[in-house]
């Protein structure tokens, strides 16, 4: 994009901004933003930096997993401007204590959305694990935790798709 995605405005609004009302409006009682040590424009005591420089999205989930003080964390990347509240209500209402969800692509190696999933505390281990190994797939994580039960797995129906919509380069 040439510039820091978190700070491009849809109608007006900061994309960052919209996923925290999206958040807020799906019934979210704690709110963290997730950001390198360089977005200096990230600041203030809901903000968390990535565990590991380099990580990805895995270092700034094991560093809001070791914050969050709820049972279950949901994680809304900031380039998913479809994404609705609704979307995470009904993940939560799959969750359970110990099991978070997520959605999973059918075909194309039946791919997971990980960056708008509801994760429970108890992958903090794994998390953790992964981190330390260098290891720093999303997919391999999941597919971990879902062997093990931490995760429900929700396939994706083609309604629910275009939420997934990531806007990754600038609209022509």
């Amino acid at each position: 994009m040439g510039c820091d995605k978190a700070l491009l405005e849809l109608d007006g609004v900061p994309w960052w901004r919209r996923q925290h009302d999206v958040l807020r409006q799906a019934g979210a009682a704690e709110i963290f933003i997730s950001a390198r040590e360089e977005q200096l424009w990230a600041h203030g005591e809901n903000v968390v930096r990535d565990t590991v420089s380099g990580g990805g999205p895995l270092g700034g989930l094991v560093a809001a997993l070791e914050r969050a003080v709820h049972g279950h964390l949901a994680v809304l990347a900031v380039d998913l401007p479809k994404m609705e509240a609704k979307w995470f209500q009904s993940l939560l209402a799959e969750c359970s204590v110990g099991v978070g969800a997520v959605a999973r692509r059918p075909g194309d190696g039946d791919f997971f959305e990980p960056l708008a999933a509801v994760y429970p505390r108890e992958i903090l281990g794994l998390a953790r694990t992964a981190v330390a190994r260098g290891e720093f797939s999303l997919q391999r994580l999941l597919r971990a935790a879902e062997v093990r039960g931490l995760m429900q797995v929700r396939v994706l129906g083609a309604a629910e798709s275009e939420l997934f919509d990531n806007w990754n380069e600038p609209i022509r």
